[in-house]
């Protein structure tokens, strides 16, 4: 037998008796206090250093980049020389009660002065199941099963998989719109529509586009593929340009997914939570779809927080056994404590404080107003539409604004010069009215109208007659006018 190798006794460097914290040096860390007090200058640098230099570029450009949000209340921001800034741009529809509604502060407070949990995954959640049975309560029809997430991405992504696996894995192929856009995660991003945001992202490419609202082309595309199995459209357009499909089109797309049995989700992420003027944009149509998704006004302007509410039947479909159920679970923070009790009572004040209604109303005196700003400013206003409050101002192309003898000159340059004109404008806004208003994505020449619901007759009245004020200096001085602020 050959004897085994001698073993080699390795010794053990000797631990240190401090404990291992004690050379654990803490980095140089910006304090909440100093973060509150940091100055325009300081917060360009870590912005351009640790966030986004492209986008800085653009705030730099509108003149956005001088102002320091110090505090905002209702319909008001407030920056660092003490000026109201009136908010028509709403967060891209995420503040349908305002800035720091006081009965979502109240609630909030309360939540944390009790100790109240945030996060109880391994139990079930008093707050999420009472979010859930809101919303349920609120959707028309039998939508009443709810995915909980943290934003609108998220819920939408939930949408799709739930749609998916309903369908089968045969019918997986999805239709959606030109100038759609439903998030920036990737399977969303697959059926967002727009080389802007899908960049150079291999996407999923099980789908087909149509052009918004049109019929025909979903007819044409159910008939001749039968593995699509399911319709994805946002109701009212946001990033497209403010752009909406009248009733009948809604009614022929119920029609046309129950004959094929294609199951169609209605993203309503911007357009619902009363901003139309109804909770959800297609009850306008008196029609439901199989699934929907809502998200930013649903966190009250406080919480990051989105729902998905599906049909028991396709919910069940897709997720309603034990072994099928935790592909549906949620993350971590899908219905955390503080999220779903501020969306519960943005829920009730929604109703308790008639804003739905009101959003109705103001909407359309808006509309009346901006109508005949576009009467009188034809040649720099092309059209104005919207629902409720959402609301979409477009603007004439750069060369259909000038004298006659220049437009055929300046026309070559129209799609460059895109957007350039509504930039100007809502640069001018901000610096010479206190006004903020927002952009969209594909159609650059649209200004894009979200104040919150809280929206009074006054501040319709002070914002378009700014408005009116600002387009009658004309486009020759409007230009001179921005040209001239780059330099201040």
């Amino acid at each position: 037998m050959l004897d085994k190798p001698a073993r080699i006794a390795i010794e053990a460097p000797a631990l240190d008796a401090a404990p291992l914290s004690a050379g654990i040096k803490k980095p140089d860390l910006i304090t909440v206090e100093q973060a509150k007090a940091m100055s325009l200058g300081d917060m360009t640098t870590l912005f351009k250093d640790h966030l986004n230099p492209g986008q800085l570029h653009f705030m730099k450009l509108l003149g956005f980049n001088k102002v320091k949000i110090e505090s905002a209340e209702g319909m008001y921001y407030t920056d660092q020389n003490g000026r109201k800034i009136l908010d028509f741009f709403g967060g891209f529809g995420s503040l349908a009660l305002g800035h720091n509604h006081p009965r979502i502060v109240g609630a909030r407070k309360k939540f944390q002065d009790e100790n109240r949990h945030e996060i109880a995954i391994a139990f079930m959640s008093q707050y999420a199941a009472a979010l859930a049975k809101n919303l349920a309560a609120i959707a028309p029809g039998d939508l009443d099963m709810v995915f909980l997430g943290s934003s609108g991405s998220e819920a939408m992504e939930a949408a799709l998989k739930v749609a998916e696996r309903a369908a089968g894995p045969k019918r997986s192929r999805i239709v959606y719109a030109e100038n759609s856009f439903h998030g920036k995660t990737k399977g969303v991003l697959s059926v967002t529509d727009g080389p802007l945001y899908r960049g150079e992202f291999r996407l999923f490419d099980n789908n087909v586009k149509v052009p918004f609202g049109d019929i025909d082309a979903i007819r044409r595309a159910f008939e001749s593929d039968p593995t699509i199995g399911i319709l994805l459209l946002e109701t009212i357009q946001g990033g497209g340009g403010i752009n909406l499909a009248p009733p009948e089109f809604w009614q022929e797309v119920r029609a046309l997914c129950d004959k094929h049995g294609v199951i169609w989700i209605a993203d309503e992420v911007q357009c619902g939570v009363g901003r139309s003027g109804r909770f959800f944009a297609f009850e306008y149509a008196n029609v439901v779809p199989d699934v929907t998704a809502v998200a930013k006004s649903l966190g009250g302007g406080k919480t990051a927080v989105g729902a998905m509410i599906a049909r028991r039947e396709i919910y069940m479909k897709a997720y309603g056994t034990p072994k099928t159920a935790m592909i549906h679970a949620q993350a971590t923070f899908g219905g955390i404590g503080e999220a779903c009790i501020t969306a519960i009572e943005t829920l009730n004040v929604l109703y308790d404080e008639d804003l739905i209604e009101n959003a109705a109303v103001q909407g359309e005196y808006l509309l009346e107003r901006l109508a005949a700003l576009h009467a009188k400013y034809p040649k720099i206003i092309k059209d104005v539409r919207g629902q409720g409050l959402m609301i979409g101002l477009e603007f004439q192309d750069f060369s259909q604004t000038l004298p006659m003898v220049l437009r055929p000159v300046v026309a070559m340059l129209d799609d460059k010069l895109k957007g350039s004109l509504s930039g100007f404008i809502g640069a001018l806004l901000l610096r010479d009215y206190d006004t903020l208003v927002a952009f969209t994505e594909y159609n650059r020449n649209v200004i894009r109208l979200l104040p919150p619901l809280t929206c009074e007759r006054q501040h319709v009245d002070q914002f378009v007659d700014a408005l009116d004020d600002l387009l009658g200096r004309g486009i020759v001085r409007i230009v001179k006018d921005f040209v001239g602020s780059q330099f201040a």
